[in-house]
């Protein structure tokens, strides 16, 4: 029996380090999924920056390589049979609403009902106006993507409008296998925790176990309570990036988040100048038997 405090722990897949052989690709969820973790956590990016015109450009550049996480999903899906498939975060205001719904179903019905929709807003302008999406007010319109998405998760058809979003009695097919896709809220700032409460099934913090974060908890729940839902139904994954903790505090971050209440653990290995993908699953090996006790597994 599984361990009602333990941490399921997942993998973030190394996008800028494994390449886009889809050997390597194939190897490394197979050997995660053998290995023992219970998720894969992917990232969102559709277009890099050129920095040729961009001077004192921070962030993502052209050069590098995310693969579409969707697709990526469906590839995934039909590799694995028990690995939850996470965005970690989709940057959902960017996408058009009612094409999010219908990859993500499919994926979901693809995969067996293996989809978790971890949604942001992002913070690249260049890639909003490349795809045709307003910039301003994507914190409030995500919250209304969510709205719609559910909808036309759970019913045949819908007739909606908001501000952002128009559908005019139409549907979707396949929809998900569970009725609906757990959506998860991920980010640091006010709004996100809010939302995340009131209307999110989870909240993926990226910040190590301390006091603000413990406090950033506590308000998560509040906000939940206040909207008249249990807080005890709410899930929080905390994400440990090897390569920005020292290795001796590894454990300290891993048992500290178990004690502020995350649900789930997910392992970055990117950075640590792993050369290949045999080299990423070496090193999840590695953490996950020493780390694993830490999580409760």
């Amino acid at each position: 029996m599984e361990n009602p405090k333990s941490m399921r722990m997942g993998a973030v897949f190394p996008h800028l380090e494994i390449g886009a052989d889809p050997g390597a690709v194939r190897a490394w969820a197979e050997a995660v999924e053998e290995i023992g973790f219970r998720h894969v956590v992917a990232f969102d990016h559709v277009l890099g920056a050129g920095t040729d015109t961009r001077p004192g450009w921070y962030g993502y550049t052209h050069e590098d390589l995310f693969h579409e996480v969707f697709v990526l999903f469906g590839y995934l899906a039909g590799i694995t049979t028990t690995l939850e498939l996470a965005t970690g975060v989709l940057v959902l205001p960017q996408r058009q609403t009612a094409l999010v719904a219908k990859q993500a179903a499919e994926v979901d019905v693809l995969s067996g009902g293996r989809l978790r929709l971890g949604v942001g807003i992002g913070w690249n302008k260049v890639e909003y106006d490349a795809l045709g999406m307003p910039f301003a007010h994507r914190g409030a319109r995500s919250a209304e993507q969510v709205e719609l998405m559910r909808a036309l998760w759970a019913e045949p058809t819908v007739t909606f409008r908001g501000r952002w979003d128009r559908v005019d009695n139409a549907g979707i097919l396949p929809r998900p296998v569970r009725g609906t896709i757990p959506v998860w809220f991920g980010g640091n700032a006010e709004p996100v925790l809010r939302r995340a409460g009131e209307i999110g099934d989870g909240w993926l913090p990226q910040r190590p176990p301390d006091e603000t974060a413990r406090a950033m908890v506590g308000r998560v729940r509040s906000y939940a309570l206040a909207a008249g839902r249990d807080p005890a139904e709410l899930s929080f994954e905390a994400r440990l990036v090897l390569a920005e903790v020292p290795e001796p505090k590894w454990p300290d971050f891993v048992a500290g988040w178990r004690d502020l209440g995350a649900t789930h653990l997910c392992v970055s290995t990117m950075g640590l100048g792993l050369a290949t993908a045999d080299d990423h699953i070496r090193m999840l090996h590695s953490t996950l038997r020493d780390l694993g006790p830490v999580a409760g597994r």
